[in-house]
């Protein structure tokens, strides 16, 4: 127990746990905010297909030498658009657009990857995450861009509340239920590329689903929901941090797990209160 403490305390001498922990920490509350619009209104796996989409636009990053997260933040955001046109326009369901997108994108990703081989490891990193790649340049996007998210989804919260609740209602009251919808798949974009350096482009999704379904089963309000799903989100991220470095454990990984093993807790809570 010494010896973890002793190895906690050194952790944070070193720059790249502290930006992890910064560029995490952000994330985490940027996931905490979207995850329960997304979730309710069953739009969830729209993280996962922009997730795998993110995938392809590293590996045009890479080819190119050009910064994944200025490459990565347009390209994602402007699949996601594609998404809702194919939903709206072309008469597909939203978990068939997103699949078709996703899979295709995953496609292209390969097809780079297998192409320029010498980018192999890199790619590596940002799939599963790694804190050793945050450079300073992340840290000032991944700041600016998260303060952008916050501050939009407050400013927008009685909007977004009200298209999550009652999509229909909120119509009627006059909201333009399409920007909203626009609103919000930019802004999971921006949040799933951000946190493609802590926790990759495979398991940042978890990052967005997980704190908001675990806070779900034992709040008892949308914002108690909130905030449950914060502090969840932000402590797996603070822990995992930590963890992977005393353990020397895939940060990403570990970040995730930590998620699971809160949703199986709070589960079993539901389940022993219910009897």
């Amino acid at each position: 127990m010494k010896n973890i403490i002793l190895l906690t305390i050194e952790a944070l001498q070193y720059d790249f746990i502290l930006k992890a922990l910064l560029v995490g920490v952000l994330i985490a509350i940027c996931c905490s905010f979207l995850g329960i619009f997304l979730v309710l209104r069953k739009y969830s796996m729209i993280g996962d297909g922009l997730a795998h989409v993110s995938f392809a636009t590293i590996a045009i990053a890479l080819l190119l030498d050009k910064s994944p997260l200025l490459v990565s933040i347009p390209l994602v955001i402007l699949s996601s658009f594609i998404i809702l046109k194919l939903t709206e326009k072309g008469g597909l369901h939203g978990d068939a657009a997103i699949g078709l997108i996703s899979s295709s994108a995953v496609a292209v990703g390969v097809l780079i990857s297998s192409i320029s081989k010498g980018f192999n490891i890199d790619l590596f990193s940002y799939l599963f995450g790694s804190i050793l790649v945050i450079s300073n340049l992340d840290v000032i996007f991944s700041v600016i861009l998260s303060i952008v998210v916050i501050l939009t989804i407050l400013f927008f919260y009685n909007s977004l509340f009200a298209i999550t609740y009652d999509e229909e209602f909120a119509k009627v009251i006059g909201l333009n239920v399409k920007h909203m919808n626009y609103l919000i798949s930019v802004l999971t974009s921006i949040t799933i590329v951000l946190g493609i350096r802590v926790v990759g482009t495979m398991l940042i999704s978890s990052m967005i689903i997980f704190p908001t379904i675990t806070a779900l089963q034992i709040s008892k309000s949308f914002k108690n929901t909130i905030l449950i799903s914060l502090v969840v989100s932000v402590l797996s991220v603070v822990l995992g941090v930590f963890l992977s470095f005393i353990f020397n454990f895939p940060t990403g990984a570990t970040i995730v797990i930590l998620n699971a093993i809160c949703f199986i807790i709070c589960l079993c809570m539901k389940k022993i209160k219910s009897y």
